[in-house]
């Protein structure tokens, strides 16, 4: 499985039967910088989105994937889908073959606001992305672990990752972090998790690296 981050939540994940990309939310767009270049992506057969904030649902970024890849599945949350229906991109609700939900509701907003629907995506049995949550209770081998946020913290995200024991962790929802304060908190939860057994993956973005699962 070769995984790419590109800025906060969004990964491309490309193994040799299909590629997905989970998340293109706007961050990153490519009128950002550092983006998804969609001209650089060789096959895409899904688009997931696990809940419908603009830093994880982008319509025009998904827009563009679509145009390039006009059979790639949208699917999200029926928020999801009535959002981007909006924009003209047609989406479902409905897990295709060799994926499955699993329940992982938004965390609580503050100031208090209601939380979007929020789903936990299972992919291929390898690898899960639970959107904008640590209100969960079960991983494949790989775990897309929220490592900050304002409705979470890095302490429930460590914690989190030794109660579950995935056997690899990648890092997302990091934004709102300097550069120098990421690389600080990734140093020490790839040092404490890997005392644990469990393996930390310091992402770089557009950097692709190969997961043996």
């Amino acid at each position: 499985m070769k995984v790419t981050k590109f800025v906060h939540s969004c990964l491309l994940v490309e193994t040799p039967e299909r590629t997905a990309v989970f998340d293109p939310g706007a961050y990153s767009a490519e009128a950002l910088g550092q983006a998804l270049d969609t001209g650089a992506i060789a096959r895409l057969d899904d688009i997931f989105v696990t809940h419908a904030h603009y830093d994880h649902c982008d319509a025009d970024l998904i827009r563009r994937l679509v145009a390039r890849f006009p059979d790639a599945r949208v699917t999200g949350t029926a928020e999801v889908v009535a959002e981007l229906g909006k924009a003209g991109i047609k989406a479902g609700d409905q897990a295709p073959e060799g994926v499955e939900f699993f329940e992982a509701p938004h965390e609580r907003l503050h100031p208090p606001r209601q939380a979007p629907q929020n789903i936990g995506i299972h992919y291929l049995g390898k690898l899960s992305d639970p959107g904008d949550s640590h209100s969960f209770d079960q991983t494949k081998a790989v775990l897309a672990l929220p490592v900050q946020a304002p409705w979470g913290s890095n302490v429930r995200a460590f914690s989190l990752a030794l109660e579950l024991k995935p056997r690899h962790v990648l890092p997302v929802h990091d934004w709102h972090w300097r550069d120098e304060a990421r690389e600080g908190m990734y140093d020490m939860f790839e040092r404490s998790l890997g005392e644990q057994g469990i393996t930390f993956h310091k992402l770089k973005t557009g950097q692709p690296f190969d997961i043996a699962v």
